[in-house]
């Protein structure tokens, strides 16, 4: 069972997670400059905003401000191992402690990253943190249809569609819908029980 007693301390909020190609380390306040330069991009807003427009820089300043340094959320930055390059974010949002449930973001916002693997290790360091270290119960995210790139990255974490809100976004000249995934506990440690020996540190 998690407490809510753990938001905001050890171990809910570790300095930082380890991974092979991604180390996951707090945010600092001067990763501002990446979240204005991210968020500010219109392919990045494309993939992670209800809103056709990138956010403004006082809404970005806003959101990094409550969601990367603020209490109520575990977000961490994603760093390239190998150079410690700041190349995204990802985080836990709404948990709650007495149903064993959160919800999953991720944005890697360095464009040249993309696809090569490191959004779905630093999906897997936060799986492993979430069910191996805080023992919570159910990870879900929402993800639009059209982002077949993170779907595929989802689905390689263990992640299942669940539901979906059909045709919940104007995109591109039509309507897509609004897919809903999660991953319990049970079939993470599964997972992670059936994988061989050489796998297993990828899974956490």
């Amino acid at each position: 069972m998690v407490y809510r007693a753990l938001v905001g301390g050890s171990p809910w909020f570790p300095d930082s997670i380890e991974g092979d190609r991604v180390v996951l380390r707090k945010h600092v306040p001067e990763n501002v400059a990446a979240f204005q330069r991210w968020y500010s991009d219109p392919e990045v807003a494309r993939l992670a905003r209800y809103q056709d427009a990138p956010m403004r820089a006082d809404e970005i300043d806003r959101f990094f401000q409550l969601r990367a340094l603020g209490h109520e959320s575990l977000t961490m930055a994603i760093h390239e191992r190998e150079t410690g390059r700041l190349i995204g974010t990802c985080a836990f949002s709404q948990v709650d402690g007495e149903n064993g449930s959160g919800m999953f973001h991720i944005t890697i916002g360095e464009k040249d990253r993309w696809g090569i693997g490191y959004g779905t290790e630093a999906t897997q360091l936060m799986l492993d943190h979430a069910f191996g270290t805080l023992g919570l119960h159910r990870i879900a995210l929402t993800v639009f249809e059209f982002n077949e790139r993170a779907i595929r990255a989802y689905r390689n974490c263990g992640f299942v569609i669940e539901g979906r809100s059909r045709e919940s976004i104007w995109r591109d000249g039509r309507w897509w819908d609004e897919l809903g995934m999660s991953v319990l506990s049970s079939e993470w440690h599964e997972r992670r029980a059936s994988a061989p020996p050489q796998a297993r540190s990828a899974l956490g």
